[in-house]
């Protein structure tokens, strides 16, 4: 597979990922379309594994998903920018901690927004457990579930 085509492939995970925390855009669908796309043009045993791994857990991801309370993220008071922030957070943590810090990444976004827009610790605090539970934890379901595969992706593209 050619350079071009792991950097289409690249970014449309980033468009994936980023398309998770946009509204009305089916950010794991392109993650894994880009996955499957980039095991069709590269077929290496390595490449078949990592598309049935991302099939794997994108099927764990939805069925999670569907045992959460539904997305009512407008209702929550969340908008553009607090989706950004939690994004963010929830990148650096995949960078920091791997892996696991994700989760604390996208609740510190969170609270990080909460907290310039309110101004008081429990005020924010607050907000965050509102947050959640309009439908944060769907939507970090999702996005940690895309980190996930891009990251295998980006190990198998390098190391394997």
């Amino acid at each position: 597979m050619g350079a071009w085509d792991l950097l289409l492939t690249g970014l449309v995970l980033l468009f994936g990922l980023c398309g998770v925390l946009v509204p009305g855009v089916p950010g794991s669908w392109l993650v894994w379309a880009a996955v499957l796309w980039w095991a069709l043009k590269d077929p290496q045993a390595v490449a078949w594994w990592v598309l049935v791994g991302a099939t794997v857990v994108l099927f764990l991801s939805q069925v999670i998903r569907w045992a959460l309370p539904p997305r009512r993220l407008r209702e929550g008071g969340v908008d553009a920018r607090l989706l950004r922030y939690a994004g963010g957070g929830s990148f650096a943590g995949f960078v920091v901690l791997p892996v696991i810090g994700a989760i604390p990444g996208f609740l510190a976004g969170v609270y990080v927004h909460e907290r310039i827009r309110l101004g008081r610790r429990g005020e924010a605090r607050a907000a965050v457990r509102t947050v959640m539970r309009s439908g944060g934890w769907s939507l970090l379901t999702e996005l940690f579930t895309c980190q996930l595969i891009a990251a295998a992706w980006l190990g198998a593209v390098f190391f394997g």
